[in-house]
């Protein structure tokens, strides 16, 4: 698969003008975006991870095999970083998500130790409003027991009421749920 990085962007006009269907990667803070991409396209290093919360600074742009663009969005939430730049971010992930016509799917990234925020709730309507399609993926899951992890799965699925069988468990330590994610992706399409 050739995966490249295109661009990066801190204000809206620098977005990146195309026809092909569009994949966002949202998610909290840390909640492991980056690692995500990077594992589902097999690649090490094609975009950066940070052991902190606020890495992602900015929309980030990949294509894949001429096929799909992928955006890594800056985290909502906490981040060691200034109130001002937080805000900031939140304007720009707003106007990307008002203004992304090619916006074919939203993966939605959530720790699965974690109950979903009133941010990720935000998300969800954000995109519900919006007409995008979503995928809840619950994010490292090699963290947790499997009893752990059926307990976390059936608090999510109510909290966010999405049916537990059409969460997707993944780890991006052992690539668990890579296949699901993949399966999910190639049903996108731009109406």
């Amino acid at each position: 698969m050739n995966a490249e990085f295109i661009l990066s962007a801190a204000k809206p006009e620098q977005f990146l003008k195309t026809d092909l269907p569009e994949i966002c990667f949202a998610g909290r803070s840390n909640v492991g975006k980056s690692s995500m991409i990077n594992r589902i396209l097999d690649r090490k290093k094609l975009v950066k991870v940070g052991n902190t919360p606020g890495k992602t600074r900015l929309v980030n742009f990949f294509n894949i095999d001429s096929k799909y663009i992928f955006t890594d969005l800056p985290g909502y939430g906490y981040a060691a970083v200034s109130k001002a730049e937080r805000a900031s971010w939140g304007k720009l992930i707003e106007y990307y998500f008002a203004h992304r016509k090619n916006l074919a799917l939203c993966v939605l990234l959530l720790d699965i130790r974690r109950i979903p925020n009133d941010d990720d709730m935000k998300m969800m309507e954000a995109m519900k409003s919006r007409n995008v399609p979503l995928i809840a993926v619950l994010t490292k899951s090699d963290k947790l027991s499997n009893n752990e992890k059926a307990k976390q799965i059936k608090i999510i699925s109510e909290k966010i009421q999405i049916p537990k069988e059409n969460l997707i468990v993944f780890s991006s330590m052992t690539g668990q749920g890579k296949k699901q994610v993949w399966q999910e992706i190639s049903k996108t399409s731009i109406s």
